[in-house]
C-alpha cells in the first residue's frame, strides 16, 4: 500500500433515530442513521404482508385476471 493516501480508520459510534447505539469500523468518526435492525419492520417482525396482498388484488382486478383463469 502507498503511504499517506488512505483515509484514517476509526471505531465509529452509530446512532439511530430509535435511540439504539452500536460501534462499528468506518472512515467516519460517528454515523447517524434513520433506521437500524432494532427498529426496522423486517427484523422486528411487524412487517405487513396485507398491503402487498392488496396491491396484487388491485393488479388482478385492473387487468381482468381471476383466480379461476390460472
Amino acid at each position: 500500500m502507498k503511504e499517506a493516501i488512505h483515509p484514517k480508520y476509526h471505531q465509529a459510534k452509530v446512532k439511530c433515530n430509535c435511540g439504539n447505539e452500536f460501534v462499528t469500523g468506518s472512515t467516519e468518526e460517528s454515523i447517524h442513521v434513520e433506521i437500524c435492525s432494532k427498529c426496522h419492520p423486517f427484523y422486528t417482525g411487524t412487517q405487513k404482508a396485507v398491503s402487498a396482498r392488496g396491491r396484487i388484488d388491485k393488479f388482478n382486478r385492473k387487468y381482468g385476471m381471476n383466480q379461476e383463469n390460472n
